[in-house]
């Protein structure tokens, strides 16, 4: 007991001396020169990709976003989505998923944090951004399994 609180009183002491590490991202003083930009190689439309393959990829890329936000957001919208959009829409949303660098932006785009950009402003970004408002007040927790691949379309 007497061991404990010695411990706990040299913590209380102690810790004020000792240099604090961590992230702060909100930090005014940050100059932002020590970001690294890594280049992507840029997006490259495929016109001659089958609409099946298309569809089965822009799901695959829906789900693996890197952000769990994303994840979670693409990977419901293209469940509900994917199967009715035409080659067109398929392009757009192809487009939209894969050309910004950062899917900060696709999100802050869908949740309306931020405007989106004139060339991804589509009917494709407006049935996400709808999607995202959740009028229905669905839980959205986690990805959709896909055993909804094998059953037939509604």
């Amino acid at each position: 007991m007497a061991a404990a609180r010695l411990c706990s009183l040299r913590r209380q002491l102690l810790w004020p001396l000792i240099p604090q590490r961590g992230y702060r991202g909100d930090s005014p003083t940050d100059s932002g020169k020590d970001v690294l930009e890594i280049p992507l190689p840029p997006w490259q439309e495929r016109p001659d990709e089958p609409l099946d393959t298309k569809r089965a990829r822009l799901l695959y890329e829906s789900r693996k976003r890197g952000m769990l936000e994303n994840c979670i957001l693409l990977s419901l919208f293209a469940k509900e989505n994917l199967a009715r959009m035409n080659e067109e829409q398929l392009n757009r949303y192809d487009r939209l998923i894969n050309e910004p660098s950062n899917d900060w932006d696709i999100y802050y785009w869908a949740t309306e944090a931020k405007p989106t950009p004139a060339e991804f402003d589509t009917d494709v970004m407006a049935m996400l951004r709808e999607f995202a408002k959740n009028r229905n007040r669905e839980q959205r927790l986690r990805q959709p399994d896909l055993e909804y691949l094998f059953e037939p379309p509604r």
